[in-house]
């Protein structure tokens, strides 16, 4: 799986003061944690395809509209703005106007007074709905708050994985509202990566889980992907997903007398793409 929203770049006019700017908003902080899998292995290129036809004067505005939408939409601003606002910037942006300095504070401040009421708004639905599913039948809370049902318990007799080996798995993930933002079903393969290569949530399921298994695993923000947006996940989100462990690879034994090989660097995250129950 790979989670408001990500980061981005729009190199139009207003646009591009606009969606360039808040990035600088949120530079204090701390990097980006690792992605909950990794991507599957890439497949051979396909054929480039034909170029397409150039788009009508009409059309080529709205798809310019369109992508400005869409890159606003994915830092979570929505209905906190009107579209006649907008277009009275595009406008003065068009003829010529530039942002003065003050301006552009004001668009920081903004962004970031969004961003903050969306991580508070869903770090306390989360909040909210871990603490009934944590009432749930089957449910179980380790102590760093991770909750997870076994659907099917697999080969119980059989070895879980260690931190440093590498695993296969088939998932799912979605927002606690059902909206699906990685799935490797989709995608139509399943999923490598070494169990320390991903966030918390996932690293701390996966040790406790067995080959054949299929759990179903509720990540708070904390071992997620926190304050830091992902596509299709929004900051503070909790994130729901269903694992099945296909396979186990250990980890190769280090040469004798080779160095120690460094930590993991892997940081929380606040998640990057939850299914309901």
């Amino acid at each position: 799986m790979k989670k408001p929203r990500s980061r981005f770049a729009f190199e139009l006019g207003a646009a591009a003061a606009l969606l360039s700017l808040p990035l600088s908003v949120f530079a204090q902080n701390p990097p980006a944690s690792a992605p909950a899998v990794a991507p599957p292995a890439a497949s051979a290129p396909a054929a480039a395809p034909a170029p397409a036809a150039v788009p009508s004067a009409a059309d080529g505005g709205y798809l310019i509209g369109l992508s400005f939408g869409e890159q606003i939409r994915r830092i979570g601003i929505t209905n906190e703005i009107s579209i006649e606002d907008i277009t009275r910037g595009l406008k003065d942006a068009l003829a010529g106007k530039k942002m003065a300095a003050g301006e552009q504070q004001q668009l920081q401040s903004f962004v970031k007074s969004v961003m903050d009421a969306i991580t508070a708004h869903n770090k306390a639905a989360g909040k909210e709905y871990l603490t009934k599913n944590g009432q749930e039948k089957g449910v179980k809370t380790t102590a760093s708050g991770l909750q997870y049902r076994v659907l099917i318990p697999g080969d119980t007799k059989a070895a879980s994985p260690q931190p440093s080996d590498t695993v296969t798995v088939q998932y799912r993930g979605a927002l606690i509202d059902g909206t699906e933002f990685d799935s490797s079903y989709t995608r139509g393969q399943p999923a490598t990566f070494p169990v320390n290569g991903v966030i918390k949530g996932w690293q701390e399921a996966l040790v406790m889980m067995k080959p054949g298994s299929k759990w179903k695993v509720f990540v708070p923000p904390e071992l997620g992907y926190d304050i830091q947006p992902r596509p299709g996940i929004p900051a503070g989100s909790v994130l729901v997903f269903e694992v099945e462990l296909q396979s186990i690879k250990a980890a190769a034994a280090a040469p004798t007398g080779a160095a120690p090989a460094p930590k993991s660097q892997i940081t929380p995250a606040a998640p990057a793409t939850p299914v309901s129950k």
